[in-house]
């Protein structure tokens, strides 16, 4: 059984929640020329994958098609046609998320598909949209093994394990780090980062002392830190995904395991890790790739973001839905709503997003390098590489 739906029929900056109950009229229109552009999905509302999805991705589909519409829809051929987001509660199931995505586009017949959360999701759903024709631009798939899948329907928008692993190393080597130990998640995402990791520690004489894998769902990792704190690395290297990276960075503190360098993976750039870590993030390094300061056009969507939710993105994948829902955007302006057309559009082109420019080489963003973020000062700056950096890396100071 598919879960409820949750329509949003967004129109200005009015919201409307649940329409199809008050306005059945406005989604029997479907697509014709005037009606609105539907626009379907499922993301985690519930479950150990919402964490992340709440922040990196719903509330970004919710602001880009409330700011389309007050701007009076997304411009179709000359027409402008309100949007219509039509969306579902995946509860952090990828079976509950693959089912969605096939009614969406096989019985429902909606216009146009954004993402699900994570490189597990996608990775389930990616075939599924390469085979119903529907582009897909994912702002959360970390996977190589999707890149090399080779579906002309797919574009992944973050930097993969490979670059993102590379810029890591890179980091350390230029730091003189000569010790490491690392945890990484059990699953698609901590298996690949962590080969990453390993390809890229290969070319380097950075000894790594220990190396320990942990479940999705895991309570305590306290043992394995008091085991890696009593080894003294340089540097500590966690694979996680966002519970995890608060409780990995949080029992570091409690054991008082206090490396050189800190560096845990998805979460660290979000504001729900600053508000649970206060003074103790000063230092603490993670997967980000811009802020406010990486361009004017990030800054205004910064703010937007931050006045309409109370809350910031996060500096990492955030970035990367926004600069998603731009390309999509732009490739419908230029082309329409043909499924084909904007696939060959969005794959043969280059577009202005908030990140830069990003154009695709087959499934990959082949613009942005891989990087490294830290929080200083109330911020979280990019520190590596030094040609996109917007602050300079520093030790980490100890835990308070």
């Amino acid at each position: 059984m598919l879960p409820s739906n949750r329509r949003h029929w967004i129109k200005g900056t009015a919201t409307a929640l649940g329409a199809a109950a008050v306005a059945p009229q406005l989604f029997a229109q479907g697509s014709s020329s005037g009606g609105p552009v539907k626009i379907g999905y499922a993301i985690a509302r519930t479950g150990p994958w919402a964490a992340g999805a709440q922040v990196s991705q719903e509330p970004n589909y919710l602001l880009w098609a409330e700011q389309v519409n007050a701007a009076g829809g997304l411009s179709v051929k000359g027409t402008k046609r309100p949007i219509e987001l039509i969306g579902y509660d995946d509860r952090s199931e990828t079976e509950t998320c693959v089912r969605t995505f096939e009614k969406l586009m096989g019985s429902d017949k909606v216009d146009l598909v954004l993402p699900p959360w994570g490189s597990g999701a996608n990775f389930a759903v990616a075939p599924l949209a390469n085979r119903f024709g529907y582009p897909l631009l994912a702002p959360t798939a970390l996977s190589r093994k999707l890149i090399d899948m080779r579906l002309p329907f797919f574009f992944s928008l973050l930097q993969q394990p490979d670059k993102m692993m590379g810029a890591l190393v890179d980091m350390l080597v230029s730091q003189n780090v000569k010790t490491i130990t690392i945890v990484y998640m059990d699953d698609l995402f901590g298996l690949e980062n962590f080969a990453a990791l390993n390809n890229a520690l290969k070319k380097t004489s950075i000894q790594v002392l220990d190396r320990k894998s942990y479940p999705l769902g895991v309570k305590d990792l306290a043992p394995v830190l008091r085991t890696m704190k009593d080894l003294n690395p340089d540097a500590f290297i966690g694979i996680t995904y966002p519970p995890d990276t608060i409780l990995a960075s949080r029992q570091a503190r409690e054991v008082g395991f206090n490396p050189k360098y800190f560096y845990a993976s998805v979460g660290t750039a979000f504001q729900l890790y600053k508000n649970v870590m206060a003074a103790n993030t000063e230092g603490v390094i993670g997967m980000g790739s811009w802020n406010g300061k990486t361009s004017p056009e990030a800054k205004a969507y910064f703010d937007a973001h931050t006045k309409k939710f109370g809350k910031e993105p996060d500096r990492w994948a955030s970035g990367h839905a926004w600069a998603g829902l731009q390309i999509l955007q732009q490739a419908v302006e230029k082309v329409g709503l043909d499924r084909k057309a904007l696939r060959e559009q969005i794959a043969k082109n280059e577009f202005k997003t908030i990140l830069g420019p990003i154009r695709f080489e087959g499934s990959e963003n082949a613009s942005i390098p891989g990087t490294v973020s830290q929080w200083q000062g109330g911020d979280f700056e990019v520190v590596w590489p030094k040609d996109r950096a917007t602050a300079q890396l520093m030790p980490k100071t100890a835990w308070k």
